[in-house]
């Protein structure tokens, strides 16, 4: 859907220039375990939006399979990459310390609706 491949195309834009920013800017700011948390933040951002653009481009699945999927990784990624980005950006940690993990929940909750739909998938093909 064009809507989730204009939102990933932004969010990896986004990724490239946040991941610029902490390999220049923040290596003299944060520690190295906050650099390291940023890191991790801004790969799976990209990790994420590179699996959106897939699904999206991906004839077999349905307008709504590519919904529910992209929501939920969309959802994923502000959770998980967003409390980082806010906790390394000086947002009180103790107030916003269980919104990363909710992030990764969701985002594995992406993950097994991505292999549940690929296992039901229906084929045009009759292959695999």
């Amino acid at each position: 859907m064009k809507k989730y491949l204009i939102i990933s195309s932004i969010l990896g834009l986004l990724t490239v220039i946040l991941g610029a920013f902490g390999a220049h800017a923040l290596e003299k700011i944060l520690t190295e375990n906050q650099l390291k948390s940023f890191e991790t933040a801004v790969r799976y951002q990209m990790y994420h939006v590179l699996v959106i653009i897939i699904v999206n481009v991906y004839t077999e699945f349905s307008i709504r399979t590519k919904s529910i999927i992209s929501n939920l990784f969309l959802s994923g990624i502000l959770f998980f990459s967003g409390s980082i980005y806010a906790i390394t950006f000086g947002v009180n940690s103790k107030n916003i310390w269980f919104i990363t993990p909710i992030g990764g929940f969701v985002l594995i909750i992406g993950w097994v609706f991505l292999i549940f739909f690929v296992i039901t998938l229906k084929s045009k093909k009759n292959d695999q």
